[in-house]
Parts: C-alpha cells; structure tokens; sequence
C-alpha cells in the first residue's frame, strides 16, 4: 500500500494539521474520477471546522464527510486523524451522485 505525503496547513477540530497523508486505496476503483489534487482540494475543505468521529478506534478517529463539492461534483471523503499527531489521513475518497435541487 503506497502513501504520499503533502504539506498543507489547516486546522481541523481545533488541531493544526501540518500534512495530508493520501492512501492509494481510490485508485483501485475510483481513478477515472478521483486524483490527489482533488482529494487535497477536498481536504482543504476541512479547515476551520469540526467533525465528529464515526469510530474510534485508539489512537486513531475515523471520519465520513459526505456531499463535499468540488467543480460542480460531490464527493464522499474518509479520513482520519491519529491521536496528538499533526497529519490528516485520507483512506478513501469517491464520486457521489449531484444532490437535487432543493435537497440538502
């Protein structure tokens, strides 16, 4: 499993993150429509924001951020921080459907 590293500065639940760390796990099925500057511009998204975890798994809190819009597309991104650490972890990220109009 490849990773890549990617300075950024963002805060996320009030924690300065330094790096996105990007897993290749998109690739497999996703690559037509995902890439790493994407995922990096979804990622800077997060800034200045808070998120609850969907599991938690010590030292590791998982999180699901659905609907993320990005050149007039949604995308679903899965990510994760590590306790006391200053990198985002992106495990996955993959196209949603538009949302309708009116729907939020």
């Amino acid at each position: 499993m490849a990773r890549r590293r990617y300075p950024i500065s963002i805060t996320i639940n009030q924690r300065q993150i330094q790096t996105a760390i990007i897993d290749d796990h998109y690739e497999e099925k996703h690559s037509s429509s995902v890439n790493d500057e994407l995922i990096l511009a979804l990622v800077s998204q997060l800034d200045k924001k808070y998120f609850e975890a969907v599991d938690v798994k010590e030292p590791y809190s998982f999180f699901v951020t659905d609907q993320m819009e990005c050149n007039k597309r949604y995308y679903k991104l899965i990510w994760l921080l590590e306790k006391d650490e200053v990198y985002v972890g992106v495990v996955n990220a993959y196209r949603q459907k538009n949302k309708r109009k009116g729907e939020e």
